[in-house]
């Protein structure tokens, strides 16, 4: 089975978080669903770097990288993934699309209303029932 090492950034500008809604996708499961953005590590690249990259591909935003949050370990029916997050600062809420159908800026206690990739629940309970470290 295919093993992914994922990235992702949890942003939060004026005690909101960023959550990004992906589009019809290859597989059932994770088409619509709700997750932090970011993407793949490609080959010799670190968290960090991987991380800067996707958001500004995905978002046309630059963050501010503050602390490792959660890495979680999931297996999907066709893949396994390694989902490392990481809590992200940004200037500005400003943002373009350009790999999801929707953005949301939402208070802490909301995100849990969405509908999430199973990958990010975990992450989603430690922000709203466990805040930051």
């Amino acid at each position: 089975m295919k093993h992914l090492e994922v990235v992702a950034a949890v942003i939060l500008i004026d005690n909101k978080i960023l959550c990004v809604r992906r589009g019809r996708d290859k597989y059932d499961y994770t088409s619509y669903k709700y997750e932090f953005p970011g993407g793949k590590v490609e080959k010799g690249e670190t968290h960090e770097a991987a991380l800067r990259r996707e958001i500004r591909e995905e978002l046309k935003m630059d963050i501010r990288i503050e602390k490792e949050f959660l890495t979680v370990n999931h297996a999907y029916p066709d893949f396994t993934i390694s989902l490392h997050t990481y809590l992200c600062t940004c200037d500005s809420k400003d943002l373009t699309l350009t790999e999801h159908i929707e953005s949301n800026w939402m208070e802490r206690d909301l995100i849990a209303t969405l509908d999430w990739a199973e990958a990010d629940i975990a992450v989603v309970d430690k922000m709203v029932y466990e805040g930051e470290e």
